[in-house]
């Protein structure tokens, strides 16, 4: 085990918010192995990756398709998922959304109106991945060469965050949006965005976001980082971390990933 064990985390909100939500939780992980914690917040999804594969983390909290394209630059190990609160399963919801007064019912709808559409970040599983795979599900040409080219949307953008997809879609910017369904309500809840005003469209299960480790941690080190995410049991903390427990994944829990991402150019090589 190092004597620091440097942490890794996708900005799925500001990096400044996520960095704030984790301090309580590299706390217990440093109480728990008995080293020093330190946080890295990234200020996109490939800084975690580059991160990861540079070795100045040496555990990180991916999404699915973040996973699938790191695994392709560095020996990762994943550890954990969370199981949702809200599925109760090691799965959450990739949704489509659109303005609560839209004449869309369906992403059909959106394709037969050539809807302007906003993704999260690039690498996001199911801010980018998931919605693409629902659009192409139901007819859309999304090229796999040109990333912002989905016809017959009108235009394609990536806002970065899930807020930003929201914030986009609730402010008229964009006609839908792809998220992650328990980051919307999250954003409901605090009053980022007025509640009722998306309504989702079509919705998708992703298997949850892994933790991974470096592989090069060696076997002893991760199966002590794995435990302590296992034996998590205090009530706040894991509210924090929007988590019932954690539950061990392996890559094969991620083959749909990988196959959607594969299928639509999102990894290479």
């Amino acid at each position: 085990m190092p004597k620091t064990l440097r942490v890794g985390i996708i900005p799925n909100v500001s990096p400044e918010k996520q960095k704030a939500q984790y301090e309580p939780f590299a706390g217990y992980l440093s109480d728990r192995l008995d080293v020093k914690v330190e946080l890295f917040v990234a200020s996109d999804y490939a800084g975690v990756v580059e991160a990861l594969a540079s070795k100045q983390v040496d555990i990180a909290y991916l999404g699915g398709l973040t996973y699938v394209q790191a695994e392709r630059q560095v020996d990762l190990t994943p550890l954990v998922t969370e199981v949702d609160k809200d599925t109760g399963t090691r799965e959450y919801e990739s949704v489509i959304v659109v303005e609560q007064d839209s004449d869309a019912r369906s992403v059909k709808d959106l394709l037969g109106s050539k809807a302007s559409f906003a993704f999260g970040d690039i690498s996001s599983t199911s801010g980018s991945l998931y919605p693409r795979m629902m659009l192409v599900d139901a007819g859309a040409d999304c090229d796999d060469r040109s990333l912002t080219s989905c016809a017959p949307l009108s235009k394609v953008t990536f806002a970065g965050g899930h807020d930003a997809v929201a914030q986009a879609v609730a402010s008229g910017s964009a006609d839908a949006g792809g998220l992650e369904l328990r980051i919307l309500r999250r954003l409901e809840a605090d009053g980022s965005v007025t509640e009722g005003a998306l309504r989702v469209v079509e919705s998708r299960r992703v298997m949850g976001y892994p933790w991974v480790a470096r592989s090069a941690l060696g076997e002893e080190a991760i199966g002590e980082i794995r435990a302590a995410f296992e034996s998590m049991s205090d009530p706040g903390l894991l509210d924090l971390m929007r988590a019932r427990k954690y539950a061990a994944v392996t890559s094969a829990d991620y083959a749909d990933v990988r196959a959607g991402a594969e299928k639509l150019g999102l990894v290479t090589g």
